[in-house]
């Protein structure tokens, strides 16, 4: 006996299809971002008004932030520094980028994901990922040191936006499964311009899946200016287009940063579907360590920048709360400097590698193809153990 498609249909949980039916549209009222960033204190600490729409978070939440964001700036410069050594392949900063890169792992829970790119260095150390872990992939080991099911982050993605998908697709499966997990996607300014960025925000925006799409915007896409990527007043206008609330926020600005996530993740775990974020701000270092930043990049302009330290202005901001003393100051400055020390020491080993690895995990059935280049690589392995060992 066969059963018609309206038939299959009734079988389906009610949960399950409603998860799978587009809702209906809305008005795009409280989609548009405020036409200014969100501001939460001057460059130098100073707190500006409160914000009914943007409470600042707890104190302990900032503090906690400030001693993160110092560690993870110690780590960046020492990932920066064992490039130069040798011991990394290529290495893409964040330094200046700080508060977007810790704020975005303070806005989640454990069990949420995250899709980095491989900018995000610094934010999966921040989310407790062992460091050589992170680095793994940069150092050439491996395509993701630490496993993504555990820590709930996808790895660190080099093709442009495509973790934008990545993410619709498995905030949908868990709003789909009942959960509330949210998933928050970590975008650069020049990924807003291909295509998988659009297919992901469309998807969610249409299925409603919990996910955040974090832009930072650092003003550079390696060197193409933001006024060569859109014509927009901001990036965060692009998710107005799709039916997707959207938010512009001063990317320099911890409290500000943590604020407007929060609303952002809690928006989306409300079962609200995604939520856009355009956080302003910049890159200190060049594109990579094999960039030259000076060839597109006025000096006067990194200056400028300097004097907006998320760092340091966090740090202002703690002090005048009395949340924030030198002792304080000197102690995670001791924690981060051992945090690096540990992580030279260890990276300055040298990594025990399979080469026959290289053929693992490339076809769930080894083509023959694939098992007649293993084996001529196992030969020839064997046959150069042999020369050292008649040598």
């Amino acid at each position: 006996m066969t059963t018609t498609p309206q038939a299959e249909r009734r079988a389906i949980p009610r949960a399950r299809r409603a998860a799978s039916t587009p809702a209906a549209s809305e008005p795009s009222a409280g989609l548009l971002p405020h036409t200014d960033p969100v501001r939460l204190l001057e460059p130098d600490g100073t707190p500006l008004p409160p914000r009914d729409d943007y409470p600042e978070p707890p104190v302990e939440a900032l503090r906690e932030m400030y001693r993160r964001m110092v560690v993870g700036r110690r780590f960046d410069v020492q990932a920066t520094a064992l490039t130069k050594q040798g011991r990394l392949a290529v290495y893409p900063s964040s330094r200046g980028q700080e508060a977007c890169q810790v704020g975005a792992v303070l806005a989640l829970r454990d069990d949420d994901w995250v899709f980095p790119t491989y900018r995000e260095s610094m934010a999966l150390t921040a989310r407790g990922i062992d460091p050589v872990e992170v680095l793994t992939l940069l150092r050439g080991d491996w395509h993701c040191g630490y496993d993504p099911t555990v820590v709930h982050t996808a790895p660190q993605c080099t093709p442009l936006a495509t973790q934008c998908v990545h993410a619709a697709g498995l905030a949908y499966g868990e709003s789909y499964q009942g959960r509330d997990t949210v998933a928050l996607a970590f975008i650069g300014d020049g990924a807003t311009s291909e295509g998988d960025f659009h297919e992901g925000v469309n998807f969610a925006a249409v299925f409603k899946a919990p996910v955040v799409y974090f832009v930072q915007n650092n003003k550079y896409a390696i060197s193409v200016p933001l006024s060569r990527q859109t014509a927009a007043p901001s990036l965060a206008y692009k998710g107005v287009g799709y039916g997707v609330p959207s938010e512009q926020v001063d990317g320099n600005d911890p409290v500000a940063v943590l604020a407007v996530l929060t609303r952002a993740v809690a928006h989306a775990r409300a079962g609200k579907g995604p939520y856009l974020v355009e956080a302003h701000t910049y890159r200190m270092e060049a594109h990579t360590n094999a960039d030259d930043a000076s060839r597109y990049r006025d000096p006067e302009e990194v200056e400028q920048w300097r004097d907006r330290d998320p760092v340091a202005r966090l740090e202002a901001y703690l002090r005048r709360r009395d949340a924030l003393d030198d002792a304080a100051v000197a102690a995670i400055a001791e924690e981060a400097e051992a945090y690096a020390a540990a992580l030279r020491e260890r990276m300055n080993a040298q990594p025990q590698v399979d080469p026959l690895s290289l053929f693992d995990h490339v076809y769930a059935e080894p083509t023959p193809q694939l098992v007649e280049q293993r084996e001529q690589v196992r030969a020839e392995l064997a046959a150069a153990r042999d020369d050292e060992g008649n040598a």
